[in-house]
């Protein structure tokens, strides 16, 4: 019998998977271990873990050289490139620690090819990412429909989908140049998940098992009271951190939201391959649509550098509305910056605006987002951990 080589390398790849997923199951419990062997027994290719593996092998790979070139680019590239913005820095005579506006660090830079191959190797290494992705997920588009019809209908999560929203249009845009962004897309929760894979190894190391997340779930700070019934996940994506808090507080209501109801399915898909029973709405974070006062727990991560100043204010208006007196509202973002901070980070903050298509991250910038919170019925509490470094400490609790 003639055995394909891509069908040997294939059937050593799901042996190595299946190895994991026992390694995985030995550090769980009896059920965490059930779940992850239904899981790997249900995907074509097995899981690694908690992560399905993509359905070939060359998308596989596909991925896997991507994310080693986003480790390339965040290493040796970048360090080049700001080497040479250093001596451009010094060649027309400005101080590297004065803070310079846009406007400034872009009448440096626009010219400069030496500068700009960041911008350009990194567009096209995200560009690759996307486009192999959303290719493979159409061209199988029967197979990933019908895994999300089954699961829109069973748990044991609930998925809430209504019947009519309008997607405001600031929510269109195709952030992070992802084609079809969160919303245009029906594969987008799935481009989503396996796309951001590379962002992470470029920047916090490997996430194939949720471990960002999980992270900031564990450390995550209680209400004085210590009560927590219900938790809810602004703009969640693809629901990692929604699950990751359903794991930690198991007997806990928790709600995961967000505009992208390709997001919401996909995320309600892979809580349901998980055995993890949080729930999932397609909704908007400035009206959730709540009761007043239902949460114990309220918190994003990195929603709001997504969206516009005014949105951003109304969130948080929202989110003193359905936070209980003594509730915890944390949303995680990037410290907001303002209009002029040192010349790298501005360069870094201009090409991650106009290259990454981050729409609204100047109006994000413009804000003193820990003082807006302050200002609408919160008090914080500087006295806990940080949950996980980049991100400002905005650990607050909801006064009477």
């Amino acid at each position: 019998m003639k055995i394909r080589r891509r069908e040997l390398l294939g059937a050593a790849a799901a042996s190595v998977a299946l190895s994991k997923i026992a390694a995985a199951a030995a550090a769980a419990t009896p059920e965490a271990a059930e779940v992850l062997a239904s899981v790997a027994a249900k995907l074509p290719r097995g899981a690694n873990g908690r992560l399905a593996r993509l359905m070939t092998l060359d998308l596989e790979s596909q991925q896997d050289f991507t994310a080693g070139f986003r480790v390339l680019h965040s290493g040796k590239i970048r360090e080049a490139s700001f080497a040479e913005f250093d001596r451009i820095l010094e060649r027309e005579g400005h101080d590297p620690a004065e803070p310079m506006t846009i406007e400034q660090v872009r009448a440096l830079t626009d010219q400069e090819p030496s500068i700009n191959v960041l911008a350009r190797s990194w567009l096209s290494n995200q560009q690759i990412t996307w486009k192999t992705l959303q290719t493979h997920f159409h061209q199988h588009s029967d197979y990933y429909l019908s895994q999300m019809e089954a699961a829109d209908r069973v748990g044991p999560g609930k998925l809430e989908l209504p019947a009519k929203m309008d997607v405001p249009r600031y929510a269109r845009h195709e952030i992070h140049i992802q084609p079809g962004g969160y919303v245009g897309d029906p594969f987008a929760g799935y481009v989503y998940h396996y796309g951001t894979l590379s962002f992470y190894a470029g920047v916090r190391g490997r996430n194939h098992q949720d471990e960002v997340q999980r992270t900031v779930a564990s450390r995550f700070p209680l209400p004085p009271d210590g009560k927590v019934r219900r938790i809810l996940d602004l703009g969640c994506a693809a629901g990692q951190l929604t699950c990751a808090m359903k794991e930690r507080f198991p007997e806990t209501e928790v709600w995961g939201i967000d505009a992208g109801a390709p997001m919401v399915r996909y995320a309600h898909l892979r809580a349901n391959q998980l055995g993890i029973a949080a729930n999932f709405v397609h909704g908007l974070a400035e009206d959730t649509q709540f009761p007043d006062g239902y949460f114990d727990i309220v918190m994003s991560r990195i929603l709001h550098h997504e969206l516009p100043a005014d949105k951003t204010l109304a969130v948080i208006e929202e989110s003193r509305r359905v936070t209980r007196a003594g509730g915890v509202f944390y949303p995680l973002d990037f410290v907001s910056g303002g209009v002029k901070t040192n010349p790298r980070s501005m360069f870094s903050r201009w090409w991650d605006h106009r290259w990454n298509n981050e729409v609204w991250s100047l109006e994000y910038h413009s804000l003193d987002f820990t003082a807006e919170i302050a200002a609408r019925g919160f008090r914080q509490d500087k006295t806990s951990p940080t949950l996980t470094s980049g991100y400002g400490h905005r650990h607050f609790v909801r006064l009477a």
